[in-house]
């Protein structure tokens, strides 16, 4: 089973793991006709009890996933955090650990007292889509400006 570690969102690893994420977002971006636009996640959005940023170890130590939660202005007024870059090594894909990803990024938020929980993604992400889809995430409407994103969802928790 993996483990996963709090950390801060700058700190050394999750660097890497966002980099390995970024690069792949870019190589992998079909849907703006300006690219891909990198925007480094900020470590106080992820600083507890406003968020979490968490890096995901497989069973020998190595570093393999991460992903954050974070407080946004609520939504329909009820307590709204954001999942956030999540992301799983081609290394460790296969082995149902997003999903195992996303629970423990929802357990987090609801100690922080989530209501509900919202995230945006791109089309070109039809594995992504299908992990929230079946998860219990339902589509909405935008509630951001992200220049990336195609798509909004949510899930009551």
């Amino acid at each position: 089973m993996p483990r996963f570690d709090p950390v801060p969102s700058d700190d050394p690893i999750a660097t890497q793991l966002l980099d390995n994420y970024f690069t792949s977002r870019a190589l992998g971006f079909t849907t703006h006709p300006g690219g891909y636009r990198v925007t480094r996640p900020d470590p106080a959005w992820f600083t507890p009890p406003q968020g979490i940023f968490l890096v995901m170890y497989d069973d020998a130590g190595n570093p393999v996933g991460c992903g954050g939660v974070r407080h946004i202005d609520d939504l329909d007024a009820t307590t709204t955090y954001e999942v956030k870059h999540v992301w799983i090594e081609e290394s460790a894909r296969g082995l149902g650990w997003s999903r195992l990803l996303m629970h423990e990024l929802e357990s987090r938020a609801r100690d922080f007292g989530a209501q509900q929980l919202v995230l945006d993604t791109n089309a070109s992400l039809a594995a992504a889509q299908h992990l929230y889809r079946t998860s219990g995430y339902t589509e909405i409407p935008a509630y951001n400006l992200n220049p990336n994103a195609t798509n909004w969802f949510k899930k009551i928790l």
